[in-house]
């Protein structure tokens, strides 16, 4: 909750929190995100902001490891609210079931609905859209992207 309310407060998403191990080697590890991405700064700027929150709130009693990161660079996309921050990034995308013979596809998120995406198959001579309703997705992350110059 205290990591939701400072999230909240400046524009974050929380995207995950994990408590690790006890006594002296507790970790607590939480992953930020925003639309555009997260910068180291906006890491610090959260670290600060929630180490001096848990510190008076006295949430956790023993000595602990704060971590605060991005979700990385190939982080999955599991909600519909996942897809719809990507408009643009490259994708990789397993389905459940066929679509144009084949359940495993990469390319650019171009557009999404309410319950389904749309990407552009970039690896085609001739450019090609896939339509994919959400529930048919069994697996998606993003995809890295190495621009040569």
């Amino acid at each position: 909750k205290i990591a939701s309310t400072i999230a909240d407060e400046n524009g974050f998403e929380v995207v995950k929190v994990e408590l690790l191990g006890k006594g002296k080697r507790t970790i607590l590890r939480v992953f930020i995100d925003r639309v555009g991405g997260v910068t180291i700064g906006d890491c610090e700027f959260f670290s600060r902001r929630l180490e001096s929150l848990l510190d008076v709130e006295d949430f956790i009693q023993s000595s602990y490891l704060l971590e605060v990161s991005s979700p990385g660079m190939n982080r999955p996309l599991k909600e519909m609210n996942d897809f719809n921050k990507q408009i643009g990034k490259l994708i990789r995308v397993i389905t459940k079931e066929k679509i144009d013979n084949q359940t495993f596809f990469v390319g650019r998120l171009v557009e999404t609905g309410d319950d389904w995406i749309r990407i552009l198959l970039e690896d085609k001579k001739v450019p090609k859209y896939i339509f994919i309703p959400f529930e048919l997705i069994s697996k998606s992350q993003l995809e890295i992207e190495i621009k040569q110059e």
